[in-house]
């Protein structure tokens, strides 16, 4: 991760991080059978990296232009209770999350990998894009994960938040 002095600073605040879900919680592959019926492939390593920045007071949201029913499965799979799905203009969704969970611009971070995101990305204390985003969307960035989307990307935010709050190392010894 391309980590600065600002990123840590801005980590240390985050109380809510909303993430993107083709390209950021997957790999951006839209994967289709004969019937129509959509697939999406989602990343283990993620999905842990998620429970444990719930266990630690770091809220998870998603905002995804796209509708899926595998997207519904896996954030009730997840715990994740705000997910915003078929959102063309995202900060709707943005604006409705702050004011229900009573929280900042600055308390918040979102980690998207294209344009469509740039939108809410320009409003939070800490804008994130994965390896794989539209490279408009990366310079735009506070962090670049070294990981792409769907590849362990969204465990690297989740471990660095905890990191930035002085939580890594008492989470780690759970398991360690």
């Amino acid at each position: 991760m391309n980590l600065s002095k600002r990123a840590l600073t801005s980590a240390k605040q985050i109380k809510l991080i909303i993430f993107d879900v083709d390209g950021v919680l997957t790999d951006g592959g839209l994967y289709f059978s004969d019937e129509g019926m959509e697939f999406k492939r989602f990343h283990s390593l993620d999905g842990h990296g998620i429970k444990m920045i719930l266990e630690n007071n770091i809220e998870p949201a998603v905002i995804t232009a796209r509708e899926s029913g595998n997207v519904k499965y896996r954030m009730k799979n997840l715990g994740i209770k705000h997910y915003y799905q078929g959102q063309q203009d995202k900060t709707k969704a943005y604006v409705e999350l702050l004011q229900k969970l009573k929280l900042n611009p600055n308390e918040v971070a979102y980690m998207g990998d294209d344009i469509i995101d740039l939108p809410v990305m320009n409003q939070v204390g800490l804008p994130i894009a994965p390896a794989n985003a539209h490279e408009i969307v990366k310079s735009m960035s506070t962090i670049v994960t070294k990981k792409s989307g769907g590849n362990g990307a969204v465990r690297e935010v989740c471990d660095f938040l905890l990191q930035a709050q002085g939580k890594f190392d008492t989470e780690m010894e759970k398991y360690i």
